[in-house]
């Protein structure tokens, strides 16, 4: 039996896996799913709406959830949503901020506040002084990139940040191959320790640190070694994980997908992992990684609806496929997620809360693994 025939937990080594709960939703459904390291579903919350990209467990064990309005005014722009929602763990919506132009990810910081990326247009004049793209392909003959905006628990904007304000029209080039509807086309969002905001520009092929106080790009790496990539995230030695989509790579006929580790002292490469041969891991969109407590790492592949955890080594320790199949643009009846997360059983988020596969059962009868015996 091939991969792509099978679902939920395929392959599973309980000596080498960072024990946890996954959490991933669906694209084009409405559920969010948490399951154990056999793929048994333990917990579930139904959304109002389909995700604009993923959610999150807060510490207090409430959901934060990227909602996808119905109605949007870039709607063929990738990652829009709308409409953040927090909902607790029965799945009771507490928190609701809707701006239309929110899209692809937010950060919910420890004042409380909440780190929002959105759409916002560049003005004319420094819209047509913008190098790349494809000639004449700006969206309605506006070009659009991308602001942060903190907002309050009442909604009120407490910063803002503009793309167009700090980025250089000749240098920030857009990829050649991109149309020219977004300068930048941002999907993340963290907040580090030190309030610095770091994100991908996917259309830059960078990552970028923005210093809170005075919004210049304090740090930026990747034209020339990143291909529109996707989901950074800062790990505890100060290096940086990023998903290396490989959409448009450079000089590169086959494309292929890696997970980096690069050391932003330096700008070298510390770790990576990729296919082999390369073309045999490939997500060109979505996607993300994640790095665990054990010093593995989990991957998710968007397009594909898988989740995998390697070791440092590269080793792989456990595979699920998503069982669960939605329409989706483009790909029509597909199993794509854009980002999951695996939570330990001592996070705080998780503490006290039922976690019992038998709630499920019918569930896990359905879509849980079908011969399945740990490694």
């Amino acid at each position: 039996m091939t991969r792509i025939t099978q679902h939920s937990v395929i392959h599973y080594n309980p000596s080498k896996a960072y024990k946890g709960y996954t959490l991933f939703a669906p694209m084009g459904g409405r559920d969010v799913w948490l399951i154990d390291m056999q793929g048994r579903i333990v917990h579930q919350w139904t959304m109002p709406h389909t995700p604009g990209c993923h959610g999150v467990i807060l510490s207090n064990g409430n959901l934060l959830y990227a909602a996808r309005l119905p109605e949007r005014p870039l709607p063929e722009f990738g990652g829009g949503g709308g409409n953040l929602l927090e909902a607790d763990w029965d799945g009771n919506l507490i928190w609701k901020y809707e701006d239309v132009f929110l899209h692809h990810s937010f950060c919910r910081m420890d004042n409380g506040n909440t780190m929002t990326l959105r759409w916002v247009s560049v003005p004319d004049d420094i819209a047509e002084t913008v190098k790349g793209g494809i000639p004449g392909t700006e969206r309605k003959q506006v070009m659009w990139t991308d602001s942060f905006r903190e907002i309050t628990p009442d909604g009120e904007v407490a910063w803002e940040w503009q793309a167009y304000e700090h980025l250089n029209p000749e240098t920030d080039a857009i990829c050649p191959l991109c149309k020219r509807e977004e300068w930048t086309h941002g999907n993340s969002c963290i907040v580090l320790p030190d309030g610095n905001i770091m994100t991908t520009l996917l259309s830059l092929d960078t990552i970028a640190i923005i210093d809170k106080g005075t919004g210049d790009l304090k740090w930026r790496w990747g034209p020339g070694e990143l291909a529109h990539p996707h989901d950074p995230t800062m790990l505890d030695n100060g290096n940086i994980l990023v998903f290396d989509n490989g959409a448009h790579r450079q000089g590169e006929i086959q494309g292929y997908s890696r997970v980096l580790e690069v050391n932003p002292k330096t700008n070298e490469i510390e770790w990576e992992y990729k296919g082999n041969p390369s073309d045999e891991f490939v997500a060109a969109f979505l996607s993300g990684a994640q790095r665990l407590p054990n010093g593995n790492t989990l991957i998710c592949e968007g397009p594909s609806g898988r989740i995998f955890e390697v070791t440092a080594e590269k080793e792989l320790v456990w595979d699920f496929i998503n069982p669960f199949y939605h329409p989706y643009p483009i790909l029509g009846h597909s199993n794509v997620i854009f980002r999951a997360y695996r939570y330990g059983p001592d996070y705080e988020g998780l503490k006290g809360k039922p976690l019992d596969p038998e709630k499920f059962e019918w569930l896990n009868r359905v879509y849980g693994p079908k011969a399945f015996s740990p490694a």
